[in-house]
This record gives structure tokens, C-alpha cells and sequence, in this order.
């Protein structure tokens, strides 16, 4: 080990030797959690302002504090700040740049606090700021799936079990089962902002302070909606962290189920759909490609996310209370879970009504399947003949499609009558791909009447259409 030292001098007057210098760069944050910088400095800003109004700073030191904060916050944003691993975080690097600038009132800032409620409250305001970015790509992904599930809510495609043709539905119905997964998510993160809004500053190290602190006005100045109920659970809790990798988890789920079919459908075997080039690469061999990266890659950043989930949780499964140094760990698999989930909606918010479907092609593949066989079932039902009969009868005019090469629609009236006498000539009326479709028509069935509702229903859940 190097035997180089460092010392901090925010905590080193108990220690009688320096930190060794691997040591330092070791347990530092600062290369990663700096992306707090903004939400460290609006957390102080509240916190010395709560100081000034119960007495423990005077109303120039408030200033001065807030005002070499700012001052602080621009040079950072304007790259001109110099970070300091031998500082250990955000936290030691902001405070230390504001004594250099204002003197011994930027150490007055720290009082009544500690870096533990600190650091976890700079989390929950820096989360709960991307949670409300990440709604806003998923609600920006639900308006474009529900304008093209308009335009095409009668565009018919095979529906597919086991991934086998299984009776037609309309590329507008199946783009509304994308909108219905996102909805999901999207209800999973307003909860979970609910529980990202309750704030840990008061709790200072585990047990509260001394000073006369007012938490509500601090609440209230940063916008959280409660106050963390127990000090030790204050600065300990990372809950609100993993619930949001739980709830990206299913959201990078769906989207990498979402990538799977783009995938698929843009195949050669499939052709269902076009992507725009500027969403695909080509191959530095083959001239002919055009590959679906985008989709591709949003499939594969799912198992990031997941990752992160499984690391947050074994991160805190044996931590006894309160603060440990192991949640240090918790940012950068938080951080990447956030960049991975936002990017992935916006590359599929951008992509998504570019999409073209090739509309002879979708419905070329459902004639082909024996994708009204249903149909036939639920006709003869009609006409009083059992189910399970009604199943076997169909199954033999299938076997009898399959070795002829006609699809039921395509079989005379007499061909269809030798498997029951039942069948009439109104049984064209089922058999055509328009007919199983339109014979859906209730809520969440796939005939375009129906589809064009949805749309109208689902419009009304988003913000700025008369909702939420």
C-alpha cells in the first residue's frame, strides 16, 4: 500500500496520523456523486435559510452563505470549479469552496446537520427531479403509440401465441398493449415519488440535534410532501432507491419485450415494419444491412437495470442501523439505473412514431395462418353444437387447409359443409380477416371501433387532457 497521507480537514482533529492516499481515492465519491452538486446547494440554501429564521444564523450570514453558494453553483456549471478527491464528496468539496469564499460563516452552515442527512436528502431531490423527466418520456412514448394506434387502428396483423399465428388483431390493438404495460409504469413511478418526497434533513447523524431546527420550514422550502418520522431511519433508509430500480426494472421489461418485436418485425422473415435509417446501422461487411440497433441495444441495458436492482438490494440486506459507509454504493448503480431507463424511453419516444407498417405484408401474414379457425369454432357454437365438438371439427378443416393449401376463407361452401352441415354461406362473414376483427367489439377487443375508443379513453390519462 502507498504510503503517501492525505488529511481532511473536516473530521481529521480525532486522528493522529493522516488517511493513506489510496485510502482517500478509495473511499471518495466525489468523481461520481458531484452530479448532486445542484441539489446539494438548493438543499443548503434551505438549510441555512431555516438556521437564519430560528436564531442560529443572523440575517448577513445567511446572505453571505447563500450568496457564495450561488456564486459556487455557477462555477461549476461553468466548468471552472476544481474537485477535490482529498475531500472525499460534493458535500466536503461545496463547504470547503464556500469557507474559501466567504470566510469562517461558510462553516457555520453545517450546523444542526450531518453529511448522513445530508447525502440522503440530496439523493431524494436529485430522484424525484429525474422521476418527473422520466414520466414525461413515458408520457411523450404513450402520445405517440396512441396517435399511431389511431392512424392504423384498422390495419390488420396476426396476433401470435408462442409466437405461432393466433387470430387477427389490428396493428393499432397491439400498439395499445404497449401503451397499457407503460401506463403500468407510469402509475408505479408517481407512487414511488411519493415515497422519494419525505425528507431525512433534521435527522443529522442518527438521533437528531440540539439545535432548535424547524424541519417544516426546510420541508416546505424544498417542496417534500412529509417528514421522515425517526432519525435513524432518516439517514439510513434506502427503500425509495430500490423501489425505484424495482419499478425501472419493469419498465426496461417492457421495453426490452417492445425491442423484441421491433426486432423481429423488421426482419426479413417478418417484414412487418420500417424503422427510419436514422434509428439503424449498417454493416462494415455486408452492404445489404440495415440493423435495429436501437431497439437491440435498449434489450440488452434491460440486464443493467436489473443488476442494479440485485445490488441495491444485497447493498442494504444486512446493514444494521443507522448510516454505514456501504451506502456510498448506493449512487452509481441509482445513477445508472436512471440515465439507462430515461435514455431508453426517449430513444423509443423518438422512434416510435416514426415507425411505418408494411400493411399488405401484416396482413398477407394473418391470412396465411389459419388465423380465423376461432371464428369457425365460435360459429358452429352458434349454431348449438358444443364447444369441445365445434374444436374437433375445426381441427380436421385445418388439417384439410394444410394439405390443400387453402386457408378457410379461401374453401368453397361444399368443402366446408363436409365437415358439418351446419355451416351456411353466412360463415364468410367470420372467416374474412375484417370480419374476426369487427366481431370483437368490446372494451379491450380488437376491432378498430374499439381501438379508436381506447385511444380516446387512454388520451384522457395523460397530463394536459383533462387528467391527473
Amino acid at each position: 500500500m502507498s504510503q503517501d497521507k492525505t488529511t481532511n480537514q473536516s473530521w481529521g482533529g480525532r486522528f493522529s496520523e493522516p488517511v493513506d492516499a489510496f485510502v482517500a481515492r478509495f473511499t471518495a465519491s466525489v468523481d461520481f456523486d458531484k452530479r448532486l452538486y445542484k441539489h446539494d446547494i438548493q438543499g443548503s440554501i434551505a438549510h441555512a435559510s431555516m438556521l437564519c429564521k430560528v436564531g442560529v444564523l443572523t440575517d448577513s450570514e445567511r446572505d453571505a452563505i447563500i450568496d457564495g453558494l450561488r456564486e459556487i453553483q455557477a462555477e461549476i456549471e461553468a466548468g471552472q470549479f476544481d474537485w477535490r478527491v482529498d475531500l472525499e464528496d460534493v458535500h466536503m468539496n461545496i463547504e470547503a469552496r464556500l469557507t474559501a469564499r466567504i470566510g469562517i460563516t461558510g462553516k457555520k452552515l453545517h450546523t444542526g446537520r450531518s453529511r448522513n442527512d445530508q447525502v440522503a436528502t440530496d439523493i431524494r431531490l436529485w430522484l424525484r427531479e429525474e422521476i418527473d423527466i422520466i414520466l414525461g418520456e413515458i408520457e411523450r412514448l404513450q402520445s405517440g403509440l396512441l396517435d399511431q394506434a389511431e392512424r392504423h387502428a384498422a390495419v390488420i396483423m396476426p396476433g401470435f401465441t408462442h409466437l405461432q399465428t393466433a387470430q387477427p388483431v389490428t396493428f393499432g390493438h397491439h400498439l395499445l398493449a404497449w401503451f397499457e404495460m407503460l401506463q403500468r409504469d407510469r402509475e408505479r413511478l408517481i407512487d414511488c415519488r411519493k415515497r422519494v418526497n419525505r425528507m431525512p434533513l433534521g435527522s443529522a447523524a442518527l438521533a437528531g440535534t440540539t439545535y432548535p431546527i424547524e424541519r417544516s420550514i426546510t420541508c416546505e422550502l424544498l417542496g417534500f410532501e412529509a417528514i421522515s418520522g425517526n432519525s435513524l431511519d432518516g439517514v439510513s433508509d434506502r427503500d425509495f432507491a430500490i423501489e425505484f430500480c424495482a419499478a425501472a426494472a419493469l419498465a426496461m421489461m417492457h421495453l426490452s419485450r417492445f425491442s423484441e418485436e421491433l426486432v423481429l418485425w423488421t426482419s426479413a422473415q417478418f417484414n412487418f415494419i420500417e424503422l427510419p435509417d436514422r434509428f439503424c446501422t449498417g454493416s462494415s461487411i455486408m452492404p445489404q444491412k440495415k440493423n435495429p440497433d436501437v431497439p437491440e441495444l435498449v434489450r440488452g441495458k434491460s440486464g443493467r437495470v436489473y443488476g442494479h436492482l440485485m445490488g441495491l438490494l444485497t447493498l442494504m440486506k444486512s446493514q444494521p442501523l443507522a448510516y454505514n459507509k456501504d451506502n456510498q454504493e448506493d449512487k452509481e448503480p441509482l445513477f445508472d439505473a436512471v440515465d439507462t431507463l430515461r435514455d431508453s424511453l426517449r430513444a423509443f419516444a423518438d422512434m416510435i412514431p416514426a415507425i411505418k407498417p408494411r400493411v399488405e405484408v401484416m396482413r398477407e401474414a394473418a391470412r396465411r395462418g389459419f388465423s380465423t379457425a376461432t371464428d369457425l369454432a365460435d360459429y358452429l357454437v352458434r349454431k348449438g353444437i358444443p364447444f369441445r365438438d365445434c374444436h374437433e371439427i375445426v381441427g380436421h378443416a385445418v388439417k384439410y387447409g394444410v394439405d390443400s393449401g387453402k386457408d378457410l376463407a379461401e374453401m368453397s361452401l361444399e368443402e366446408l359443409r363436409g365437415f358439418s352441415e351446419q355451416i351456411e354461406a353466412d360463415v364468410f362473414e367470420v372467416l374474412t380477416l375484417e370480419g374476426s376483427v369487427n366481431a370483437r367489439n368490446h372494451i379491450g377487443g380488437t376491432a378498430p371501433a374499439q381501438v379508436l375508443t381506447a385511444v380516446q379513453r387512454n388520451r384522457a390519462l395523460l397530463p394536459g387532457n383533462n387528467a391527473d
